[in-house]
């Protein structure tokens, strides 16, 4: 699949998030939580009845990894008045896919049975060397009326 198709593929499913969560005639409203300036991105993106968090690292050895980078996305889920309970979907990148399997039961804490829909993704490299995991999230949070 090439870069064009994955963008197509990407403003479909925005679209098809925001036209099942907003009425026909509301436009969503974005807030932009934690921007990063000196990388350029948003830490944390509330869209419609959706958060957005940014990837999350953990380095060191896998379960040190896990609880770094779990531990962080407990913190920004709690700012944002929300728990592993809220989260729909996990996406994690690792460059060691059996050392995350041996570790699955740290991760099994933090989301205490409500596990997401989930992707897991073994990459050659991550932003920066010696970072092992990263895990963004998306959770569900209805706005406030």
């Amino acid at each position: 699949m090439n870069i064009p198709t994955l963008r197509g593929l990407a403003a479909i499913l925005i679209a098809s998030v925001f036209a099942t969560t907003l009425p026909a005639n509301e436009t969503p409203r974005i807030e932009r939580v934690k921007v990063d300036t000196d990388i350029g991105y948003s830490e944390v993106v509330r869209a419609g009845d959706y958060v957005y968090i940014s990837g999350n690292v953990g380095w060191g050895t896998m379960p040190e990894a896990v609880k770094i980078a779990y531990d962080s996305l407990e913190k920004l889920l709690k700012e944002n008045g929300l728990t592993f309970a809220d989260v729909v979907k996990e996406n994690a990148y690792t460059t060691d896919m059996e050392a995350l399997k041996a570790a699955r039961s740290l991760r099994s804490a933090y989301y205490a049975g409500t596990f997401p829909a989930a992707t897991w993704v073994q990459v050659d490299r991550l932003y920066n060397e010696g970072i092992v995991l990263e895990v963004e999230l998306i959770a569900y949070a209805p706005a406030k009326k």
